[in-house]
């Protein structure tokens, strides 16, 4: 007999209850001795004392200082030597801008010789250019300043007959600032001509110097200033900078080279349209038509052709203006095709939202410059979170395209569609092969 039934003999473990156990001897209670109560916390506890370290405090506030420091030294380098530095970002830019043409002749001769031949390429085109038009383009832009007001008048007259508008000469004068003293002065300075040009360029001839100085030097030593370069960072380190350097160049250099051909054959052939025409201020409008175009994504061919065409339409011959249309339709077919494909095949392959956001992104924070070198940084930027990111098989549904979508062409994507079915026409972007670094796999859903 047990304990229980006889109440003498004790519970086999102490403070333990075997009433209620059933056949597979499991134990349902615990001795009021053995359970632990939660702690009582003391009133004077619950008072929270906060006990600052005072080394803790003092390198705070020494950091605080340290910053602060830094960035009024930053802004007073940047206030007094801000100058010196845009030259030295510019110089960078128009080396890499070279590298491709530098490249090319530095298989054949020593790499300081290539670039002395590039940059003095350039150099006379640049002379024979301001030599061949200069006086014509000055003369021209002049003629175009004084003339401002009169397009304004009968733009404004136009739009009343053919709209039904009632649009004020005087008020659209006053909204846009087109006042006489300020047309004035800007005929003045630019009826010049070639005198002008020339004058300008002798003032600013000690920066033009030093840009020359620093693009040779950049280019002419960039293998050596990439290798002194890449000894500054440790060596599991060394094949990001490789890639970020090369991918720099060959965006930077692939655009502004790329872009540079393009607007001069764009300018070219429009500013000889518009002189068979016998359309006005032809070879300024083709310089606008050609650069505009070009360097600004998305709608800058249409910011480029809308002047022209404009200036058309309110002239004397309204067929001018037609015409300068039914020429761009044409052109920008035909460059799509044939001349950018070719041309640009390995520069930059971005969304054209976020190459426009890029250029307004850039010219709001350094202006023209910052406009002009804007898609490439963006690219490069792009390029390297593509290359150092991790990426994820899609789960199907979320793979398949919607109806109607414009779809860009990825890696890994069958060029014929599902099927064998043939997918509409896709932007095919050459991309550089570059190693990814060890140690990084792509994830792929078990």
């Amino acid at each position: 007999m047990t304990g229980l039934d006889t109440g003498e003999a004790p519970d086999p473990v102490p403070g333990v209850r075997a009433d209620g156990d059933g056949p597979d001897g499991r134990m349902h209670d615990i001795a009021p001795s053995l359970r632990k109560d939660p702690p009582q916390i003391p009133e004077d506890a619950m008072d929270v004392r906060i006990h600052f370290d005072r080394t803790s405090l003092w390198r705070a506030g020494w950091i605080l200082v340290v910053v602060v420091a830094l960035a009024a030294f930053g802004r007073w380098v940047l206030d007094d030597a801000g100058t010196v530095i845009f030259t030295l970002v510019m110089s960078l830019l128009a080396s890499i801008a070279m590298e491709p043409a530098v490249s090319r002749l530095g298989r054949s001769m020593r790499r300081g010789l290539a670039t002395g031949i590039v940059m003095l390429g350039v150099l006379l085109f640049s002379i024979v250019f301001l030599i061949s038009f200069g006086r014509l383009l000055g003369e021209q832009l002049a003629t175009f300043a004084k003339s401002i007001p009169q397009l304004i008048a009968d733009l404004t007259a136009w739009a009343n007959e053919r709209f039904g508008l009632k649009l004020d000469y005087t008020t659209l004068v006053e909204t846009f600032g087109v006042t006489s003293s300020t047309i004035a002065n800007a005929a003045q300075g630019l009826a010049g001509g070639l005198i002008g040009v020339i004058g300008a360029i002798v003032s600013t001839a000690g920066s033009l110097l030093t840009f020359s100085f620093f693009t040779f030097y950049f280019s002419a030593d960039g293998p050596r200033l990439r290798r002194w370069v890449a000894r500054l960072v440790p060596p599991r380190r060394q094949q990001v900078f490789v890639v970020a350097w090369d991918l720099a160049v060959a965006k930077t250099g692939g655009y502004i080279s790329a872009r540079l051909v393009l607007a001069t054959i764009c300018g070219s052939l429009a500013a000889v349209f518009m002189l068979i025409i016998g359309m006005d201020y032809w070879l300024a409008l083709g310089i606008w038509t050609g650069l505009v175009a070009q360097f600004v994504p998305t709608i800058g061919t249409y910011i480029a052709i809308a002047l022209p065409v404009v200036i058309g339409l309110i002239g004397d011959e309204p067929w001018q203006g037609l015409a300068v249309l039914a020429f761009a339709l044409v052109y920008q077919q035909v460059e799509n095709v044939t001349l950018e494909p070719r041309i640009s095949a390995e520069a930059v392959d971005m969304h054209p939202a976020v190459s426009f956001g890029a250029v307004m992104f850039g010219a709001a924070l350094f202006g023209v410059a910052g406009a002009f070198v804007a898609v490439p940084m963006a690219a490069l930027m792009l390029a390297l979170f593509e290359i150092y990111s991790n990426k994820y098989e899609l789960l199907p549904h979320i793979a398949e395209p919607q109806p109607g979508e414009a779809r860009w062409r990825e890696d890994g994507d069958d060029p014929d569609g599902p099927g064998g079915a043939p997918r509409e026409p896709v932007r095919r972007a050459r991309r550089m092969t570059i190693p990814r670094p060890t140690g990084r796999r792509r994830h792929t859903p078990a």
